[in-house]
């Protein structure tokens, strides 16, 4: 049980840092954390070998609250 982290907007931040392209974010999926699980590791697993994601990751992106 616990907390469980969600974002603003109730999507989660799905994508590589600005900061650091070493980086992938993967969080904020609050009360479905366990069913997105799948895709959210074949999204970052795409990302870190350099292929592209299976889908468009824009409105996941962390900068959207900046």
């Amino acid at each position: 049980m616990g907390h469980r982290p969600s974002m603003p907007d109730s999507l989660p931040v799905l994508g590589p840092s600005r900061a650091s392209s070493d980086v992938i974010y993967a969080f904020g999926h609050g009360h479905i954390g366990m069913t997105s699980a799948p895709m959210t590791g074949k999204i970052v697993a795409d990302l870190l070998s350099g292929r592209p994601a299976p889908i468009d990751i824009a409105p996941f992106a962390a900068g959207r609250f900046a």
